[in-house]
């Protein structure tokens, strides 16, 4: 098999030795950590609804309206394609993807709960904004305010979860951000299902109740315990031994203990962690952790499907409601796929996920093209029963999303990097993340209108070629320990020519390696 295989009696593997207790604490810790992943959620879900308001369109982007009602002067591919419009929408993915070097520098030294309550203050900022705003400009920069909230959590809850939990159930634990993320999508078009029927308002109340998730945050924020690994990071040896007793649940910590020194130590060596992230022997994290994971994800169309599902929906002939009802359908699935995922990676592993799911929907996307190709794009309503298919086909693209690139694109990651790069390597993961959901919330309207059911064919190969790459160069990193993942890579196929020790050079005088 093209993955590696963990040994846990290798030279340096203590994982054998770890104990651990499912604790009270450690859930609620975990749970409250994980409300993080519905700012992007929400956010993610109410973005495309409000977008397809009429009393939104009316106010800051009339020309969009005024050919949304002209249903037969152009392709229905065309409707809402408006550069204006999409960076409404893209303007929250490029301040993300810049805030998240300021965040690493938060939670690698202020740590993990520090960047969780940064998020949320500003996220909330950005929510009020987005409510109150009067033009476009004051749109925008409440966008900004939203993503820089994003980048912060989504640089810090990952790890957070990560961090806390056992290594036979990390992945379990990881997805909570999914499943809170899949949620906060839901419910947000629940939200615009009801305050579509709000005139001439109800587009602000759909933005400003982003501030509910930001201040359950913030509060919850305030009461949790941060990461052993963290603390000790920071030099807070005693605090960390008797935060990872009390998580664990049993004072026998020890192995798990001189891990997370020996990282420590490690990781104080390194003084310039970006430039280490660069190193020969960090070359899998940084190829597949920092950029092909973030990126792929965002190529799967997955988010393009999110941002804009009531707009699709109404290009394809739905009604306003009824778009906004059956978005709220694939939000639905994205939650039970949620669950699932949460379920089973533990069990059948993260390889899995990926490549089952990866030939499903390649064969969805084609399925999609082919139904547009023939159906669609004449300024027509498409036949009821078409319109029915694509809506169960779209859901049956969003349970494999959701229980493959959705949550195992911010897990995975978050597994690879030592201690010492941690910080700087899910900078890097956020920052490629939000410049291809940038550019795809960008891009995605304009490729629809020139490319029409093409686009979703250039998808499909997307989603191909990411699954060759994963078959060849991802080992299974179920239940190994966060710490000892490194092992992994010196045994792999590939990646060994990297890692292995005997491969390395020399010791440079700050610890790194070239």
């Amino acid at each position: 098999m093209a993955g590696g295989v963990f040994d846990d009696k290798s030279n340096g593997a203590r994982a054998h030795l770890y104990e651990y207790k499912i604790t009270s604490y450690f859930i609620i810790s975990c749970i409250v950590a994980a409300i993080g992943g519905s700012l992007f959620g929400y956010d993610l879900g109410v973005s495309g609804g409000v977008t397809s308001m009429d009393d939104f369109l009316k106010i800051f982007f009339p020309k969009v309206y005024r050919r949304k009602q002209e249903h037969l002067k152009e392709t229905d591919y065309c409707k809402y394609d408006n550069q204006i419009l999409t960076l409404f929408t893209s303007s929250l993915y490029f301040a993300a993807l810049i805030s998240t070097f300021g965040a690493s520098y938060v939670t690698r030294n202020k740590g993990r709960k520090a960047s969780i309550l940064c998020g949320a203050v500003s996220f909330f900022l950005g929510a009020v904004l987005n409510a109150a705003a009067k033009n476009i400009a004051m749109l925008i920069i409440g966008r900004c305010f939203l993503g820089i909230g994003i980048g912060f959590s989504n640089q810090a809850v990952p790890l957070y979860l990560s961090e806390m939990a056992p290594a036979k159930v990390r992945g379990a634990v990881n997805q909570l951000f999914q499943l809170s993320t899949c949620l906060g999508v839901l419910i947000a078009n629940f939200v615009n299902y009801a305050t579509d029927k709000i005139h001439p308002w109800g587009w602000r109340l759909s933005l400003g109740i982003a501030t509910v998730p930001a201040i359950l945050m913030f509060v919850g924020g305030l009461f949790l315990p941060e990461t052993p690994n963290s603390l000790v990071e920071q030099g807070k040896l005693e605090k960390a031994r008797q935060v990872l007793e009390k998580v664990r649940g049993t004072p026998k910590v020890d192995a798990e203990y001189a891990d997370l020194i020996d990282a420590s130590n490690t990781a104080r060596a390194i003084k310039h962690p970006f430039r280490n992230l660069l190193s020969r022997k960090n070359r899998p994290q940084l190829v597949i952790g920092a950029i092909a994971i973030p990126a792929f994800q965002q190529l799967t169309g997955m988010n393009s499907i999110l941002f804009y599902s009531p707009v699709i929906f109404q290009s394809l002939g739905f009604g306003s409601s009824a778009a906004l009802y059956s978005s709220a359908i694939t939000g639905g699935a994205l939650v039970v796929a949620a669950l699932i995922s949460m379920a089973l990676v533990d069990k059948f592993g993260r390889r899995a996920f990926f490549l089952e799911a990866g030939a499903e929907m390649i064969i969805i996307m084609v399925a999609v093209a082919i139904t547009l190709a023939l159906k669609f794009g004449q300024g027509v309503v498409l036949p009821k029963g078409i319109g029915i298919f694509l809506v169960i086909i779209i859901c049956i693209f969003v349970l494999a999303y959701g229980r493959s690139w959705g949550p195992l694109g911010w897990l995975v990651p978050s597994e690879l990097f030592p201690l010492e790069t941690r910080s700087a390597g899910q900078s890097v993961v956020v920052c490629v993340n939000m410049i291809f959901t940038a550019l795809i919330a960008q891009c995605f309207l304009v490729s629809l209108c020139h490319l029409k059911y093409g686009v979703f064919l250039v998808f499909a190969g997307f989603i191909f070629v990411m699954s060759c790459f994963i078959y060849l160069l991802l080992p299974e990193t179920k239940q190994v320990p966060i710490e000892e993942i490194y092992l992994l890579w010196e045994k792999h196929w590939f990646w060994r020519r990297y890692c292995s020790p005997e491969m390395n050079g020399i010791e440079l005088k700050n610890g790194e390696k070239v």
